[in-house]
């Protein structure tokens, strides 16, 4: 059978002959792909749909991060505390003691015993006294009952003072009996620190707990050589913020394992001890030797405000600086060796931090650059 097969005749070809037919050309044609005539109401038209897109896409970024500050939230929003007791005090983890140092300031170790029996990781209060009279009755009364008050967890921290029968600065690093915590957290009485940042130092702590954990950095570099003899310089603040860089975190606000109160009083030279004793100085810069001595490892400091409510202390008395470079080659002089590990790292939290980067400008207490270290809760 035949197929018949019809063909549409298109439009004359000149000359008179009929082009062959295309419905794909025809359907360009009718859409106007072939015309010179693309109206400016349809180029209106796609800019107006091109920007729409523009303005889709913008809106749908900002929706974006509204969303992700709404998801940061809601954990507060629903109840959770990243620095409530659960996440910071348990068994498992032991809390900390913190262990103030005071010398005839009561209104100040005050402010210090209040402040600290708030902060839900304190397990323990220690009161270093050195004073030849004892405290009174009225003040540890008034102390024991601001620490049931202050106190916002059901476990209510174990307050007690550790008399000592002479002045001494070795006194505030002898071991405590009855312990229940590994961390101490050294401080001085005229020294606050926020709990959230305090119990964030906790954390970072325990990442490293042989170490020394603290806020207030301090650095050694090499002086000069004289007659065979190596001398290093003692660097306070200005020296960490232009250098970058620290070896030591001083004891009045830092952690460390309770295992150096007892290397200290029994395993550090005695004339070590006996140079503190003669000097009234320089027992922070001992324990940092100490410490980094046993580990060869550097400290870490925290970022973080603190707060110094006292006037003034022994590093204001004329003279403190070249005391503490004295202290520093003497002490290197009795280990033989320099056993301080300079470093650059700064622990930061980084749930309250919108950008975390990599910097080596290290400033004691202030938005200085930052090596972001991350931290399980």
């Amino acid at each position: 059978m035949a197929t018949m097969i019809g063909i549409r005749d298109g439009p004359s070809a000149p000359g008179g002959v009929s082009a062959p037919y295309s419905p794909a050309k025809d359907k360009a044609a009718n859409r106007g792909v072939y015309s010179s005539r693309a109206t400016p109401l349809l180029r209106r038209v796609r800019l107006f749909v091109s920007a729409a897109a523009k303005v889709r896409i913008l809106l749908g970024a900002c929706l974006l991060i509204a969303l992700m500050l709404i998801i940061t939230r809601a954990g507060s929003l629903m109840g959770w505390n990243p620095h409530s007791p659960s996440s910071v005090f348990s068994s498992s983890r032991g809390g900390y003691t913190v262990l103030i140092n005071t010398w005839k300031r009561n209104s100040l170790l005050k402010q210090a015993v209040a402040h600290y029996a708030s902060c839900s990781g304190t397990d323990a209060i220690h009161v270093v006294w050195s004073e030849s009279d004892p405290p009174s009755d009225r003040l540890k009364a008034y102390l024991r009952k601001i620490v049931l008050s202050k106190s916002q967890s059901a476990h209510k921290p174990n307050f007690r003072f550790d008399l000592n029968e002479e002045d001494n600065l070795n006194n505030r690093f002898k071991p405590i009996e009855d312990l229940r915590t590994d961390a101490i957290f050294s401080v001085d009485d005229d020294v606050i620190v926020p709990c959230p940042t305090l119990d964030f130092a906790f954390t970072v702590w325990q990442s490293a707990s042989d170490t020394m954990v603290g806020f207030v950095p301090r650095m050694h570099w090499l002086d000069a050589e004289k007659d065979g003899v190596t001398y290093y310089s003692y660097g306070g603040w200005w020296s960490v913020w232009w250098m970058g860089t620290y070896s030591m975190v001083l004891s009045k606000a830092a952690f460390f394992h309770r295992k150096y109160l007892d290397l200290y009083t029994y395993k550090m030279p005695s004339s070590i001890h006996e140079y503190v004793t003669r000097e009234r100085n320089c027992e922070d810069i001992a324990m940092s030797l100490l410490v980094a001595n046993a580990t060869g490892a550097p400290p870490i400091l925290v970022k973080g405000k603190i707060y110094e409510i006292g006037e003034s202390g022994i590093s204001s008395l004329k003279g403190h600086s070249k005391r503490r470079n004295k202290c520093l080659n003497d002490f290197i002089s009795l280990y033989g060796s320099v056993p301080l590990v300079s470093t650059n790292v700064k622990a930061v939290d980084a749930r309250h931090e919108w950008f975390c980067f990599a910097d080596f400008n290290i400033g004691e207490n202030e938005e200085a650059g930052q090596i972001p270290l991350f931290f399980p809760e």
